[in-house]
């Protein structure tokens, strides 16, 4: 079974985080959710969640792809956290999937993992001017090799199902849409 961890952090994007969550469970992907501490994660519009485990736990297991919500300052929280960053390029190192949404797809871009490659991001936050190296597209999402990229909330779905796509297959991404 695929694997797929996604960190929480204070401040994240709701909508992004329950619909991965949501999704590619209904895909049959063990998903494994993790809080930056062992607190409840307060959401950028005041929705708690509840981590399955603090991402110290969560960084014992192995994982076919991370996937970071973004939102403000959730974002911006997983970015500064040295954990969420060291393992997205020990992913990449490993040939692992790798995927960040809306404000999230900059903490890629941050440390060097879009470069050259095709990504999205929700306006603004992947400007040519702060990342040349990153050929953003401005679409609703985006899947260069290993690495998946997508707007927002308003695209949150269609990223779930493209994961499921390349984790599982076009069939089951088909079956979960159709649900």
């Amino acid at each position: 079974m695929a694997t797929v961890l996604i960190p929480l952090a204070q401040g994240c994007e709701e909508v992004e985080a329950v619909t991965l969550i949501d999704l590619l469970r209904r895909g049959g992907i063990e998903v494994v959710t993790a809080g930056l501490d062992d607190a409840p994660v307060e959401g950028s519009h005041g929705i708690t969640l509840v981590p399955d485990m603090s991402l110290d736990q969560a960084l014992a297991q192995d994982y076919d792809m991370i996937v970071l919500p973004g939102g403000l300052p959730g974002a911006d929280n997983l970015g500064a956290d040295a954990r969420v960053t060291d393992l997205l390029k020990k992913m990449v190192a490993a040939g692992k999937f790798i995927g960040a949404i809306c404000a999230a797809p900059r903490v890629l871009a941050e440390h060097g993992l879009l470069d050259g490659k095709k990504a999205t991001a929700y306006p603004g936050f992947l400007e040519a001017k702060d990342f040349p190296d990153v050929n953003a597209t401005g679409g609703a999402f985006e899947k260069d090799g290993k690495i998946l990229t997508s707007r927002g909330p308003g695209t949150a779905m269609d990223f779930a199902l493209e994961i499921i796509a390349t984790l599982r297959g076009e069939a089951i991404r088909d079956d979960v849409e159709t649900a």
